[in-house]
């Protein structure tokens, strides 16, 4: 995939999820989240593996799904910490745990696809026994 091809999925991702009246955060966290899986899925399969981006939003929030040919290269973690300072890459994952807790990978009959869901503001809450906050 080439930086063209990437920056139309960002672009295509922020028009749509705009138009559907999600807030500017929730577009830029999303537009994040896709170029991470699409780049990560790219490291994986190199440059001219098709991949497919699916990006819709509902009432839990935004989805984010990337699916690419190769079901044996899954996401793995570096090693190497949120914080460090020193490090050029290998945040990914972090980033993913973030922003979409609870990520995961469905292996399909082509290959492999990495789901995320960015929880809506308004389904991110407190429980306490009883009662919703």
């Amino acid at each position: 995939m080439s930086e063209e091809n990437l920056r139309a999925v960002r672009e295509v991702a922020q028009s749509v999820l705009t138009a559907a009246g999600v807030d500017r955060e929730m577009v830029e966290s999303a537009r994040l989240v896709a170029s991470e899986l699409v780049g990560n899925a790219v490291r994986a399969c190199g440059h001219w593996v098709p991949v497919v981006v699916e990006i819709e939003s509902d009432r839990r929030g935004i989805w984010v799904r990337v699916h690419d040919p190769d079901p044996y290269r899954l996401p793995r973690r570096t090693g190497i910490a949120a914080d460090d300072d020193q490090a050029e890459s290998g945040r990914g994952l972090w980033l993913l745990d973030a922003l979409a807790p609870g990520w995961d990978v469905a292996l399909t009959p082509i290959g492999k696809q990495v789901r995320c869901l960015l929880p809506a503001p308004e389904a991110v809450g407190v429980r306490i026994v009883g009662r919703d906050i």
